[in-house]
């Protein structure tokens, strides 16, 4: 299959994400407490849509989700989305906010990850709008601080393909309007590896060979001067996948 195919499929996946076409569409991170509105406090929905984050590692995104949420609505739970509280908080009763919904499944790990980030954002910034703030709301600037400067103290978060995701949940949610979001790559997950496949973007043995970010990559390479960033593409592919690929792309002259 050509680019120009693969853009015009991208161009009409697009369009049936929005129209309701490609069927359930329901976000896992619609599990939140604020809705389509943005909080006054904007550090609440940062550290809600941030922490759990880094704990969404091969495990059913929509039951992390419910679970943050049902912590969050817990006048004795929702503590752990605030930093400063976070990190200075004994680990064992970390751990027993952080199990009681099962926002997080592995007690030590889960726990660690979780108070590093806090620590690290806190000690460091103060809070995660701070941290976009010193980052000057840029994308670049903000990746470098994660995946470079600050790297250790962002366990997973770190990752190239849940940092792009995080940062794109961002935007989506927190109304966070980063410079050079352009440049935010797609994630490959196992949803959007099945679409690279299906679309012709990288071929079957080339899903098992290439890293994540190469196959990011490639995407990056097709979609340059199509008008489409790559992380656009993200939910019309995850939910083209998730939902079996009913919707059948139409075929042009001489496909």
């Amino acid at each position: 299959m050509n680019n120009e195919y693969i853009v015009r499929a991208c161009l009409e996946l697009i369009k049936a994400f929005e129209s309701g076409d490609l069927g359930q569409t329901e976000m896992p991170e619609n599990a939140n407490p604020f809705g389509s509105v943005i909080p006054v406090k904007a550090e609440e929905s940062l550290g809600y849509f941030t922490l759990p984050m880094a704990l969404n590692y091969q495990r059913n995104s929509y039951e992390l989700w419910k679970s943050a949420l049902r912590t969050w609505q817990d006048s004795g739970t929702r503590d752990v989305f605030d930093v400063r509280k976070a990190s200075e908080m004994n680990e064992q009763a970390l751990r027993q906010r952080l199990v009681k919904y099962k926002l997080a499944l592995q007690p030590n790990k889960h726990i660690a990850t979780w108070q590093t980030i806090a620590r690290t954002v806190f000690i460091n910034w103060g809070s995660f709008e701070n941290m976009l703030i010193s980052a000057g709301y840029d994308y670049l600037k903000l990746k470098n601080i994660i995946q470079k400067e600050f790297k250790k103290g962002f366990p997973y978060l770190s990752g190239p393909k849940i940092f792009n995701y995080w940062c794109y949940i961002l935007i989506l949610y927190c109304g966070v309007k980063l410079e050079n979001a352009e440049y935010i790559d797609i994630a490959p997950d196992t949803h959007i590896t099945k679409c690279s496949v299906r679309l012709g973007v990288i071929t079957e043995q080339e899903a098992v060979t290439l890293t994540k970010e190469q196959i990011s990559a490639c995407w990056r390479e097709i979609l340059d001067g199509s008008g489409i960033n790559p992380i656009d593409m993200h939910a019309p592919l995850w939910f083209w996948s998730r939902n079996g690929f009913l919707y059948n792309i139409k075929k042009g002259e001489g496909e």
